[in-house]
């Protein structure tokens, strides 16, 4: 079978390897799409921790189940699914266990034609979505989920603002919180994607390379919860246009650590700070279901075969386009 795989630092390549082995509780999936994460560009760049190689990368797939290994689970077989990438999330679903892993490296992941994983990974894809946008859903899907829902707590009554509208986590959160009912917003330094946003029911979009853009957030009201995965100075920023009471939730920190915090607008306004990460196996089943009866359609940048893989990177890694990129087997 053909497959992406890192052979060591920065080498990407398509190769031709042998089809994975059928082991016991486990299910064969013939891939037909899988998306991109920034996961999946940062071990391309050695900026993730504990990389193996030689290793098939890939988090987000979506396929057919080709076989399974016991009788107890014919029933899998030929149906069309999506992968919950979490292995070994643990006992404690407010947290992740010391063995947790991703799927896509260190395990083989979903660059592939074909994938054994556990059963209990499959989900029954959303049968309003094709395999390209159903494969866009696990991983950012899942981590939106529960910044939104499990830590943010969003709903009708909310006032939300979705920092970096346009990227894969983002771009699911803002569509949840719309979805939830609450007010929500956009900030984005590209006008484009604040346009799509606005679109798509945002009720207004801030550009942060505007000086002084805090001041007109501030002015519109302010928020009671804001999702943001960059960090770095502008982490300030988002404090200072927070609710009295309000929550900034973060799953990243793409733009570094800030040089300072400021506590004091933090315990004045009685602010909560609250970290997350992609979600547990609960809340996967959560995020599908509700991805289903909301009818939530995952917006794609582009879908390129596998052989272009090094265009999707290149496309993945620029960050000008809205929604995810996507491999096609």
């Amino acid at each position: 079978m053909q497959a992406l795989q890192l052979q060591s630092p920065g080498n990407l390549e398509l190769v031709t390897t042998d089809e994975p082995i059928l082991r016991p509780r486990k299910a064969l999936v013939a891939i037909r799409a899988a998306a991109l994460n920034k996961r999946d560009q940062w071990i391309l760049e050695e900026k993730y921790p504990g990389i193996v190689y030689p290793c098939i990368l890939g988090s987000d797939g979506a396929g057919t189940v080709v076989e399974v290994a016991d009788e107890a689970h014919k029933h899998w077989e030929g149906k069309e699914v999506i992968i919950n990438p979490n292995i070994n999330w643990g006992n404690n679903p407010r947290v992740q266990g010391a063995d947790y892993n991703i799927l896509g490296m260190p395990t083989a992941g979903t660059f592939a034609e074909r994938i054994v994983v556990d059963v209990d990974r499959l989900a029954i894809k959303p049968g309003h979505l094709g395999f390209e946008k159903a494969a866009a859903l696990p991983l950012a899907g899942l981590t939106a989920y529960r910044a939104v829902f499990t830590q943010g707590k969003i709903d009708e009554n909310k006032r939300v603002l979705i920092s970096g509208f346009g990227g894969g986590v983002a771009q699911f959160a803002f569509q949840y919180s719309i979805a939830s009912g609450a007010e929500t917003a956009v900030s984005s330094g590209d006008d484009n994607k604040i346009a799509k946003a606005k679109e798509m029911g945002a009720i207004s979009g801030h550009s942060y390379k505007i000086q002084n853009w805090t001041k007109e957030a501030r002015s519109s009201g302010g928020f009671d919860v804001i999702i943001d995965s960059a960090g770095g100075e502008q982490l300030n920023d988002l404090i200072r246009i927070l609710k009295p009471n309000g929550k900034l939730v973060f799953y990243g920190a793409s733009n570094g650590l800030p040089a300072k915090l400021d506590l004091f607008t933090m315990f004045w306004k009685q602010l909560a700070l609250r970290g997350t990460t992609m979600g547990n196996d609960e809340e996967f089943i959560a995020m599908v279901k509700f991805v289903e009866e909301k009818k939530i359609e995952p917006l794609i940048a582009s879908e390129n075969p596998i052989q272009e893989f090094a265009k999707a990177f290149e496309e993945q890694k620029s960050r000008t386009t809205v929604g995810k990129v996507v491999l096609t087997m």
